[in-house]
């Protein structure tokens, strides 16, 4: 029955195999039905095996065909289905090597090993970041051509084959060129779908449009909602995005979605510190933030929390009204998604100064630093400002309170995991 099976998939080998491979599917047919090999064979196959045919036992006249049959030039030589089916005869190890054979040991190396499928590949956002990934995972980024035409049209073209590999594509969609870096994520995405590639898992250390992701008031677009269906409808099949800033955008995708969290760097880098545990206090700057400065209140040495109320008054522009707990001699930790003009967290900060905060130290994953958020930061309100380089950091966005840590290894280590399907829920608040 499996050689009946494999006679009749034989089209998904190639759509005319060659004349040694109908001769292959033949000889196996015919030896569970000896009485049939004459008809079956006829002069297609070698004397000797059409005389054994009717009278060896079904392995004995399949090992004599696949003898004469199988060389390095085969067909069946590089391709893995029909290795397959000729192991669960278990035909694999009795076959003897002669001259023009390739052994079975060297056949199964001629088939793409698990760690070769694995290909990363970097967009132009962010390419020291790509390579941080590359180099925890021990491989060179893939080989890609990246440019733009004289109107601004972007050209991609994949430069090695990636034919059944897991293709992880690295691009944070930030500022400043969110759109082309979103449409260049796009179409790296067609390219290598077009290549056929096995999976496409788009690596987002930093998701634009995430904040559009309900409508405050009529007539607004979701545009996060959006993007998640440019991605979908590209070709991606799982997406990996890094501190999103509203967990509900999880739902807007149609694929799997692993949520990495990279306050767990932020928060090894702090622990190194050595605070006292009583003089810590996590600080969330609204309402909103509340679930993640709980969890990570509590990773850090169960330290209590403050919460900040604040009032929206437009975009980028927020007014603070009341502090809620303690943070008198203490060492504020203000925890936050994303900096952005830094309005919110200098008010705040200003606001835990006046009510007797010993340190501010302002924690998140993502340095967005749109104007005037560069003077706003090092003007002295806080100890210490802790990011990530899910966003590339530029000499103009520097200042002396600043601290970039790098969430290379973070992405490195899921992309590991995803590829040898392991959960990657070991960062987890």
């Amino acid at each position: 029955p499996l050689a009946t099976r494999f006679t009749r998939r034989r089209g998904d080998l190639r759509p005319n195999p060659p004349k040694a491979c109908t001769m292959m599917l033949s000889a196996v047919a015919s030896a569970a039905h000896p009485h049939r090999a004459a008809a079956k064979l006829g002069s297609r196959a070698p004397t000797r095996a059409l005389r054994n045919a009717a009278v060896a036992p079904r392995r004995k006249v399949a090992r004599q065909l696949i003898e004469a049959t199988i060389s390095k030039d085969n067909v069946f030589a590089n391709n893995p289905g029909s290795l397959a089916a000729l192991s669960a005869m278990g035909l694999n190890n009795q076959v003897p090597v002669t001259p023009n054979m390739m052994p079975f040991d060297d056949l199964a190396s001629a088939t793409m090993p698990h760690r070769e499928r694995l290909k990363v590949f970097s967009g132009s956002a962010h390419p020291e970041l790509s390579n941080e990934i590359a180099n925890y995972l021990g491989m060179d980024l893939g080989d890609r051509v990246i440019k733009k035409f004289a109107d601004g049209e972007v050209y991609v073209q994949i430069k090695e084959s990636i034919r059944g590999c897991d293709v992880f594509l690295v691009q944070p969609t930030c500022p400043p060129n969110v759109n082309d870096n979103l449409m260049e994520l796009l179409i790296m995405i067609d390219a290598c779908r077009r290549a056929s590639c096995r999976s496409i898992t788009c690596v987002i250390p930093y998701y634009g449009y995430a904040r559009a992701d309900r409508r405050t008031s009529g007539r607004e677009s979701i545009a996060a909602k959006l993007a998640a269906n440019l991605l979908t409808q590209a070709g991606a099949t799982r997406i990996v995005m890094l501190d999103i800033h509203s967990l509900q955008t999880i739902g807007y995708f149609d694929i799997p979605v692993d949520h990495i969290y990279g306050e767990t760097v932020i928060l090894d880098y702090l622990t190194s510190k050595d605070f006292s545990p009583k003089d810590l206090v996590v600080v969330s700057p609204d309402v909103g933030g509340v679930p993640r400065a709980r969890a990570f209140a509590k990773k850090l040495c169960d330290a209590p929390m403050a919460i900040i109320d604040k009032r929206r008054t437009g975009h980028n522009k927020a007014e603070v009204m009341n502090l809620i707990g303690e943070v008198e001699g203490k060492v504020a930790i203000m925890l936050d998604d994303m900096i952005d003009t830094g309005g919110t967290l200098v008010a705040g900060a200003k606001l835990l100064r006046d009510q007797g905060a010993k340190d501010i130290y302002a924690c998140a994953t993502h340095a967005i630093f749109s104007p005037p958020a560069v003077e706003r930061l090092g003007s002295g309100v806080f100890t210490e400002v802790i990011v990530t380089n899910s966003i590339p950091h530029t000499p103009e966005r520097d200042f002396p309170q600043l601290t970039v840590l790098s969430v290379g290894n973070l992405l490195g280590e899921t992309i590991w995991r995803v590829h040898n399907d392991n959960p990657v829920s070991f960062n987890k608040l």
